[in-house]
């Protein structure tokens, strides 16, 4: 094995170590970190990081929604509601990656990040709330999971960095139960919009295996932190996590764009 096989394997690892802590400290499916990681540390293009981190979310999101349902932190039918419309929109989403150009879906992962580090500054999570289910509740979480799931098939996200504060902001559940339910409802939407990608030759199944394969461990330890972190401080950790890499991906894409122009 070349000295640059051999490096490019690491730096998978690396990928997945640190999107599985953070999977599970903050209950994203861990896209949110896969993605900007592919194309500053891998080299990968927008398109393909993209269907490739859906691809390694899924065991990340198994392990994270199990460490939550074990301490019973998991909304079991809002994941189902969620569910429900998420699988619908990852293949719009899906369909879309493959329709959308490259520099649009960079920009729009940067604002995307953005807009969602915005909502965490603000937000003042309430760990003890409870959601109250009712027919307006129902359908309004269906209509979360089926946004959630375009931008999940579309930016190669989980969803968690959307569903985790609308949860919170616009339905008053706990932060806790909010993660847990995020990450449940991010194992058959993953799986679809990879079936997907993977039909598209959007997704490296192997890169895939290797991040997914060692976030599982780490997504543990992120969820065992999370119960130690006040709910405000994960909030604004969560939130100047998003702007870092947002600043980051847009220095590249600049610098990306100039490079063309010379």
């Amino acid at each position: 094995m070349s000295a640059a096989v051999r490096g490019r394997w690491w730096r998978l690892a690396i990928v997945g170590l640190l999107a599985g802590f953070f999977s599970g400290l903050f209950g994203v499916g861990g896209g949110v970190i896969i993605v900007p990681l592919l194309l500053m540390l891998a080299n990968f293009e927008q398109r393909r990081a993209s269907g490739t981190s859906l691809t390694a979310i899924l065991p990340t999101a198994i392990a994270g929604a199990i460490g939550y349902a074990v301490q019973g932190e998991v909304d079991w039918i809002a994941a189902g509601c969620l569910a429900g419309g998420a699988i619908v929109g990852s293949l719009i989403g899906s369909w879309l990656l493959h329709k959308v150009p490259q520099g649009v879906l960079r920009w729009l992962f940067i604002v995307f990040l953005v807009a969602m580090a915005i909502r965490m500054f603000l937000l003042v999570p309430d760990r003890g709330a409870v959601l109250e289910l009712g027919v307006g509740t129902v359908v309004a979480l269906i209509g979360l999971g089926l946004v959630t799931g375009i931008l999940s098939g579309l930016l190669g996200v989980g969803g968690g960095v959307v569903v985790v504060p609308m949860l919170m902001v616009l339905f008053g559940m706990g932060d806790l139960v909010a993660k847990g339910t995020s990450l449940l409802m991010m194992i058959p939407t993953s799986i679809t919009g990879t079936l997907a990608n993977v039909r598209r030759g959007n997704s490296d199944v192997r890169a895939a295996a290797v991040i997914g394969l060692l976030a599982v461990p780490a997504s543990l330890g992120g969820v065992a932190v999370a119960a130690a972190v006040p709910p405000q401080l994960g909030a604004v950790l969560f939130a100047a996590l998003l702007v870092f890499t947002a600043v980051q991906l847009a220095v590249r894409a600049v610098r990306q764009r100039r490079r063309g122009r010379d």
